[in-house]
């Protein structure tokens, strides 16, 4: 879908990358490898992203360090269509609302890093009827075209959960009290 109006796969890769979720950091030389694709053609969209003020950039060392500008004017349409493309907002539609008592939902793995993946893995917390769960999964990964890989957490307490959440990398998409 986002393919037939952004033409540049890079550009697609890096919106991918700075705008599903704002935390994610990169330098060019990672992304170049990341990517596999040629760090000119890397340069020039950081480039363009940069003097629109939709990344922002910091150096450390002697690494020049790009994320999203999350207070740039279309950072959340940008966010909002990149959700839709990789079909969160009908995970949240379809799968959450009707779980039972659900504190949280993660995105986990390649999706909260950036990376285009046809594996959407989550991470639930709170209590889950898992048999509705698994019904309804099944139900959105047609919807979707992907699969949906899930972990769930009893409660609250996270503790032991960080190599299923990768770290910061996890990007909540859900959460009982979210406006």
């Amino acid at each position: 879908m986002i393919e037939a109006l952004i033409s540049s796969k890079t550009r697609i890769k890096l919106l991918l990358k700075f705008f599903l979720n704002s935390n994610n950091k990169s330098y060019l030389r990672s992304l170049e490898s990341e990517f596999g694709e040629s760090s000119n053609a890397i340069r020039v969209e950081l480039n363009r992203f940069e003097e629109a003020g939709m990344l922002s950039s910091f150096t450390s060392g002697n690494r020049k360090y790009f994320q999203a500008n999350t207070q740039h004017p279309l950072y959340k349409e940008v966010h909002n269509i990149l959700r839709k493309q990789i079909g969160i907002d009908k995970i949240i539609e379809n799968i959450i609302e009707r779980l039972g008592n659900v504190e949280q939902v993660y995105v986990a793995g390649a999706l909260a890093k950036g990376i285009d993946s046809s594996i959407i893995d989550l991470v639930f917390v709170g209590e889950v009827n898992k048999e509705y769960l698994i019904t309804l999964i099944e139900k959105v990964e047609q919807l979707i075209s992907r699969k949906i890989r899930y972990v769930v957490y009893a409660g609250a307490d996270l503790s032991g959960a960080d190599d299923v959440l990768g770290g910061q990398n996890a990007l909540l998409i859900w959460e009982k009290d979210m406006l």
